[in-house]
């Protein structure tokens, strides 16, 4: 039973809300709601998935949610008009209210409200994109977010590949493994929800730049427009907010074509004041010369805190030419000398009087002070030419200097010269822009590549480098980063590299969905693995039902085949709700004559692809110990030990 339907029948239990033929009343339902009335209180708490949905439990109370369970009956009653609504009624909103009302603006785009499942692994496929409204398809949602079945379990260790019998845990009971999951990632997302929510400390994606021409990344559907991008972040970017811990931080590369509205779509999910940063980096420093007006040399990245008031952000290590400048060292930080004397013509006794003082010095005790002692010398701040000038500090900062240590004097020439340790104690603080030979994605994404698979096997992959340094800033050594756009793999090498060079225990979870993941993303951290010699990885994917058709259908060479498969996936497949599960004869006849027409091949692949019910593509957990999926007793053992109580 759908919950639409349990509700109104629960509703209808209660007389006042029903007419003289038995519909249901919702303008009854919808005055009572209003009222809080007692008796439908108590009705609506009476079931568990309608209390479930409609309140919410504090300090072991629970609060009625009167506003969600108004809109929800408000718009469930009129489905037509309502789903027209929301596909049609576009303009600037904030929540469910229009500028008019609020005079405030928002970003709104067609299917705002709507999910994306954004399941196209192959461009020529080009299948219509599913969205489901997230109030009139909300079974639909549910079915689709709910826990899935995995399966294919291997770990990778130096010592080759093992068997997986178990998950590692730490003492609250999180999962501390690489992972590298193959499937949608917006499924892996909610998969992940279950075991890592409020766990993640950063999530750095790199996501598709939704970009025309040759630097197109969105290797998902070419066909995407521009809505059709922004329903699909924001539908990662809503998840992404929850697995984050309280100081955790989200930050998403882009390029110029989706930035500002990137920007503003994020703004809405984790407020604008979480909005940290906005980074320019030079990856291409020849510039694109297939750019028609500016030779295109940057990108982006936005840095948003899941609470700024939590969040921190590392200092970056010494530049080369800052190692060169900050050439001392002790045991407090390394330094370089800056003369205690001011110059300048501004820098006299007239103009600053209580910087100009006498220091004394005993170079034979050590002492260094204000006071004059027996066999001190004293030491007033006058340039080369004799003209008097001033300190830098005060005398009360002067002296805190000197207790520091911080304050050296140096004999030369029979004269006396007070230099301060100008100190740099962590590394250097992040800027806007970040301009490094070895942030150049050529030179050091895709000739890195090159040289572990021997050819070019991915396209627009990013340094190494930067990757690293995104890493330094925003992680420290326990913590655990996630990718859901894993690509080639880069955020999973440099979290091997960092925690090679300072010691660290950091753990990446990658998510992607593409065919590449076993022969790039893999192998790839294989071999970084095998190099490092330290570490190890789980692989999992998400078991597939209807996607194992959909493979079939693909690689079938000729109609005949297509003919036995159909058969098959009305045996054995789910359908769409409104396709005849049988294969009458005459079907079977037009069907033939398709393949008969130009591309007839293809027409016909399409055709049994549109059958299959895209919400099907994996096997809900729920139905784990359904015989038909077929699942082994392995990977229900291993489910178990990932999901745990779910």
């Amino acid at each position: 039973m759908s919950f639409i339907i349990r509700l109104t029948e629960l509703l209808k239990t209660d007389p006042r809300f029903t007419d003289e033929v038995g519909d249901l009343l919702v303008s009854a339902v919808r005055d009572c709601a209003w009222r809080i009335d007692h008796a439908l209180v108590r009705l609506l708490l009476s079931d568990e998935a309608v209390k479930d949905k409609f309140f919410d439990e504090i300090d072991g109370y629970w609060v009625f949610n009167t506003n969600t369970f108004i809109e929800y009956i408000s718009q469930k009653d009129f489905l037509d008009n309502s789903y027209t609504r929301f596909r049609n009624k576009i303009g600037l909103t904030i929540g469910d209210e229009y500028i008019s009302e609020r005079g405030e603006v928002a970003l709104a785009f067609p299917y705002k409200d709507c999910v994306l499942e954004g399941g196209q692994t192959k461009e020529e496929e080009k299948r219509k994109e599913l969205f489901f409204n997230e109030v009139l398809a909300e079974d639909e949602i549910n079915q689709l977010f709910s826990p899935k079945v995995l399966t294919n379990f291997k770990r990778y260790t130096v010592e080759g590949e093992q068997t997986v019998t178990d998950f590692k845990r730490d003492e609250n009971g999180v999962i501390r493994e690489n992972l590298i999951i193959k499937g949608n990632n917006l499924l892996a997302l909610h998969i992940l929800k279950e075991q890592f929510r409020g766990q993640i400390k950063l999530i750095y994606i790199d996501p598709p730049f939704n970009t025309s021409g040759a630097a197109n990344t969105f290797s998902y559907n070419n066909n995407f427009n521009h809505s059709s991008w922004l329903t699909f972040m924001k539908n990662r970017v809503e998840i992404a907010y929850e697995l984050l811990t309280s100081d955790g931080l989200l930050i998403i590369a882009i390029d110029h074509s989706e930035l500002f509205y990137l920007g503003l779509l994020v703004d809405e999910i984790f407020k604008r004041e979480n909005r940290i940063g906005i980074v320019a980096v030079e990856t291409n420093p020849r510039g694109r010369s297939d750019s028609k007006f500016l030779a295109t040399s940057s990108e982006y990245f936005l840095l948003y805190a899941k609470d700024e008031k939590l969040a921190s952000i590392n200092p970056l290590p010494l530049s080369k030419d800052q190692e060169k400048v900050f050439k001392y060292e002790d045991k407090i930080s390394k330094y370089r000398l800056l003369p205690f004397q001011r110059s300048g013509s501004n820098s006299t006794p007239l103009e600053r009087p209580n910087l100009f003082y006498p220091i004394f010095y005993d170079k034979h005790s050590g002492y260094i002070g204000l006071d004059e002692l027996q066999g001190s010398v004293s030491i007033e701040p006058i340039d080369a030419k004799g003209n008097k000038r001033v300190w830098r500090q005060g005398k009360e900062s002067f002296l805190n200097n000197v207790k520091r240590g911080d304050i050296i004097i140096k004999e030369r020439r029979d004269s006396f010269h007070v230099f301060l340790k100008d100190r740099i104690k962590e590394g250097r603080k992040p800027k806007t822009i970040w301009v490094n030979p070895s942030y150049d994605a050529s030179s050091h994404g895709t000739m890195l590549l090159q040289e572990y698979f021997g050819e070019n096997v991915f396209s627009y992959p990013k340094s190494i480098n930067l990757v690293i340094d995104i890493l330094r800033i925003a992680t420290n050594k326990n913590d655990i980063i996630l990718d859901f756009f894993a690509g080639s793999g880069t955020t999973a090498h440099a979290t091997l590299e960092l925690n090679n060079e300072d010691k660290g225990d950091r753990k990446f979870i990658l998510c992607e969905q593409m065919s590449y993941v076993n022969n790039v993303t893999v192998k790839r951290v294989k071999k970084v693995i095998d190099e490092l010699y330290y570490s190890d990885f789980v692989y999992f994917e998400l078991e597939k039902y209807n996607k194992v058709f959909i493979y079939k259908i693909q690689n079938c060479q000729h109609f005949e085949g297509l003919i036995e498969i159909w058969r098959d996936i009305t045996e054995s497949s789910f359908l769409k709700w409104y396709v005849n599960p049988e294969a009458p004869e005459d079907a079977i006849q037009d069907f033939i004559a398709i393949g008969e027409e130009d591309n007839g091949l293809e027409k016909q692949k399409k055709l049994l692809i549109e059958l299959l019910d895209k919400n099907q593509l994996y096997v809900n957990l729920s139905e784990i110990d359904d015989a038909q999926f077929n699942v082994s007793e392995e990977d229900k053992a291993l489910n178990r030990a990932f999901y745990g109580e779910v």
